[in-house]
């Protein structure tokens, strides 16, 4: 991709208890197509922040703003942002406030949450933070495919515990200009046709895609962190929508 001045700036947001350094090899090659990307990590997912198990799906979604602000985002320089698995809810929420300041919104392996919508509405209120699970259990939760052994010593060795505010918060939508917003589906561990089947059919998970104006479909067959798995193939994906 070519570098204009009105290139939009990505940014790239991963889900639970991953920072900015899931994206390093995805990074690599937009920045050697001369992409204007940045990653970010989420509040509550700084393993130095002393105050992370008190973080909140309101300050993740303040903190994405702050990253669109310091890189001069405006309505008429709009960014493309990149939310991964469960960064879909503080993204749903600067969509929903910010509709303007987005020129695209990519999903990646996650989609457009629902109003109401609670992560993990059964978490105690007494639980601090979830700590990323037994791969054996993640593993069923979502796929592994694509993940080798050195990736996902990796991945338990900086992955950090989830702030238990962020999964028992609810997703507070009320502008429907949110789904206005272009937006692109990487479809990675759930093939494109059977999203869109349960879409139509008004699975919770996949209900808003159903009310969305403009959507780009892609299938992009991995497991559910293609940014380790398939990093070049997501890079390219994310530069053509950004483009």
């Amino acid at each position: 991709m070519t570098t204009t001045t009105n290139s939009p700036t990505i940014i790239l947001i991963a889900g639970h208890w991953l920072g900015a350094w899931a994206w390093d090899e995805v990074l690599e090659h937009l920045t050697a197509d001369d992409a204007r990307a940045v990653a970010m990590t989420l509040p509550g997912l700084d393993p130095h922040d002393p105050d992370r198990s008190s973080r909140t799906l309101d300050d993740q979604a303040a903190a994405v703003g702050q990253v669109m602000a310091e890189a001069g985002v405006s309505e008429d320089q709009p960014a493309v942002l990149v939310a991964h698995s469960g960064a879909n809810a503080p993204v749903g929420l600067v969509l929903d406030r910010h509709p303007e300041l987005v020129q695209r919104v990519v999903w990646v392996d996650s989609g457009p949450v629902a109003p109401g919508s609670v992560f993990a509405p059964d978490v105690p209120q007494e639980l601090e933070e979830l700590p990323l699970p037994p791969f054996e259990v993640l593993g069923e939760q979502a796929g592994l495919d694509g993940l080798s052994p050195e990736v996902l010593e990796r991945f338990r060795a900086r992955a950090v515990p989830e702030p238990g505010p962020v999964l028992r918060a609810s997703v507070e939508l009320t502008n429907p200009a949110r789904l206005g917003v272009p937006t692109t589906l990487v479809c990675c561990s759930i093939p494109s046709a059977q999203l869109m089947e349960l879409a139509r059919a008004g699975h919770p998970m996949f209900a808003e895609v159903a009310n969305l104006e403009h959507l780009e479909v892609i299938d992009l067959p991995t497991g559910h962190w293609p940014m380790w798995s398939r990093p070049a193939d997501l890079a390219k994906v994310i530069a053509s929508a950004a483009s």
